[in-house]
């Protein structure tokens, strides 16, 4: 499957760098900026190409072995930038970046586990 691969990696950096920073910004009080916004929206669009990567790869022929499981993590990946988006909009104050620090601290979670699942076919 083309889930383990270099843009799996870089969407786990990317992750891993924007929570730490989140969660500094948290623990300094800090409510997140227009830049830190527009961050996870980047994030959020790194994450629904590696879908869009993992959906074709499921009709190239190597399916997981347990496709259901598989395709309801890519829901999930997919979705969760952009709801840890709307809830640190909704509360403007540190602890909406304490949302988008734990929210990309579950995104590389969610991949790890999306390799995991590819990477067992059923051949």
């Amino acid at each position: 499957m083309p889930v383990n691969g270099p843009l799996s990696v870089a969407t786990i950096i990317a992750a891993l760098v924007l929570a730490a920073w989140f969660l500094l910004r948290a623990a300094l009080d800090r409510a997140p900026s227009n830049l830190d916004l527009w961050a996870t929206l980047v994030l959020s669009a790194l994450v629904a190409v590696l879908v869009a990567v993992a959906v074709v790869g499921l009709f190239d022929g190597s399916r997981p072995s347990d496709t259901p499981t598989f395709l309801g993590y890519l829901v999930t990946t997919l979705g969760f930038g952009p709801v840890a988006f709307y809830l640190a909009r909704l509360e403007p104050t540190r602890w909406g970046s304490l949302i988008l620090g734990v929210a990309c601290l579950v995104l590389p979670v969610l991949v790890l586990r999306l390799q995991q699942i590819a990477s067992v076919t059923g051949a």
